[in-house]
């Protein structure tokens, strides 16, 4: 396992919320070591908990799940690193496509995104916004840019991985927190193949 990586119980039992404010009080104290490299992948969101007292949140999970809820990182087309593909480095910046799907029609909010500090946080941007039915672009749609103060972010709080892929958790800027799952052993493949 990488530095950051941890082992989420094996009796396959989702996390509960005491257990997440205890991975997140963790970070907090010491950082969570997770790098570029660990957050790359096609994540699918699993499980959502309350802003203040980490109580499930079954309803909104199932149905961002029913959507499709998607969040994609990949390591910056527009870096001049000669980092392999679906490798990332510290420093690189990042791509991220947060995305929900009602059939063939998906929703894509797209930017460019970093990792900063040791917590860390994953501060992005979303730079256009892309609807698509198919592989067809139905609208595509530039968006202004945040205000500094209001720049969305995640904070990391932990990852590793199980018998059922790699898991992420992290809390947003709006305080909610979320389990994110990659189920691909190696998500450089599944990237390519989405681009």
């Amino acid at each position: 396992m990488q530095q950051g990586d941890q082992q989420q119980p094996s009796d396959r039992k989702p996390f509960d919320g005491p257990r997440v404010l205890e991975l997140e009080a963790l970070a907090r104290r010491e950082g969570s070591g997770i790098g570029a490299a660990q957050v790359v992948g096609p994540w699918e969101l699993r499980q959502l908990w309350s802003r203040e007292q980490a109580a499930p949140q079954p309803p909104q999970a199932a149905l961002l799940r029913l959507l499709g809820a998607r969040l994609s990182i990949s390591p910056s087309t527009a870096s001049h690193s000669a980092a392999s593909p679906g490798s990332a480095s510290p420093e690189q910046p990042l791509q991220l496509v947060n995305s929900v799907r009602a059939g063939a029609l998906e929703l894509r909010f797209c930017g460019g995104g970093r990792l900063v500090g040791r917590r860390p946080l994953l501060q992005f941007g979303f730079e256009r916004l892309e609807l698509l039915l198919g592989s067809r672009l139905l609208l595509l749609r530039p968006l202004p840019p945040a205000e500094p103060r209001r720049q969305p972010f995640f904070a990391l709080i932990a990852t590793g991985s199980d018998d059922q892929g790699r898991w992420l958790l992290a809390r947003g800027r709006g305080g909610g927190l979320a389990c994110w799952r990659c189920p691909l052993t190696d998500p450089g493949q599944q990237l390519a193949a989405e681009r």
